[in-house]
């Protein structure tokens, strides 16, 4: 069964910076990601990486976030640096594989706050 674990969340200066990860088994995965989720508001993306590097994030974190992925472990890490009060939310891991279309499966997800 897909099960991803997430860690690395926590309380955070604005400007300081933080590392998650999240660890996936059992299946093959293609794009391995992270989205967050603020207090009333939609769940968003992040960033994404794909099995080849491939990487994409949103507008609002680049400069500051960076993705990488070790196809080894099955593990997808968020680098966050410049962290801003913003940047304040739920962070949920995301990873895909394929049967016939592709399956999403979350990780439960890590509180990240921004704050002095």
């Amino acid at each position: 069964q897909a099960q991803l674990v997430e860690s690395g969340g926590g309380l955070v200066q604005p400007g300081g910076s933080l590392r998650l990860s999240c660890t996936a088994s059992g299946r093959i995965f293609t794009t391995m990601g992270w989205y967050r989720q603020a207090p009333g508001k939609q769940r968003e993306l992040v960033a994404r990486i794909t099995s080849g590097g491939v990487t994409n994030l949103a507008d609002s974190v680049k400069g500051r976030f960076t993705i990488s992925r070790d196809n080894a472990e099955n593990t997808v890490y968020l680098q966050m640096n410049s962290l801003k009060p913003e940047d304040t939310a739920v962070y949920y891991c995301n990873a895909q594989y394929r049967l016939i279309s592709l399956i999403d499966v979350w990780g439960q997800g890590t509180q990240v706050t921004v704050s002095s």
